[in-house]
């Protein structure tokens, strides 16, 4: 049903955006983003069940909970510069939308690194010597 509801609101936005492109530009990007945030509003409602099972999961598996919050934030950091290049990208600027999607990038690979080093210590400790 929730997936209807998404699809529903995507085709009015569309074509919404679609009949005031011609006149009013500026509209037909408010409308597109405002269906985007509307969208991803009511995804984060879904997003928090999945947070709260990742955590049962990793409390019981033994992970460490900073593992775990460091890779929630490298998802978290992903979706939202794919969300923001995207909005940027409606609105007709591809290169400001590149640069999010770089800076995302580089986020990313900032708090991955730690998660790297311990993989890599992991690894050479079980490598014979």
């Amino acid at each position: 049903m929730d997936m209807i509801q998404i699809v529903g609101l995507g085709l009015i936005a569309a074509i919404l955006s679609l009949l005031m492109r011609e006149q009013k530009p500026i509209f037909a990007f408010l409308i597109t983003a405002f269906a985007g945030i509307t969208i991803f509003l009511f995804l984060i409602g879904k997003i928090g069940t999945v947070l709260d099972t990742l955590e049962e999961l990793a409390a019981a598996s033994g992970v460490q909970n900073v593992y775990l919050k460091t890779i929630l934030k490298i998802i978290g950091i992903a979706y939202i510069a794919e969300f923001g290049a995207q909005i940027v990208r409606d609105a007709g600027q591809e290169a400001i939308a590149s640069k999010i999607e770089l800076a995302g990038k580089v986020l990313i690979i900032v708090l991955a690194v730690p998660i790297i080093g311990i993989i890599i210590e992991t690894v050479v400790k079980l490598l014979p010597a």
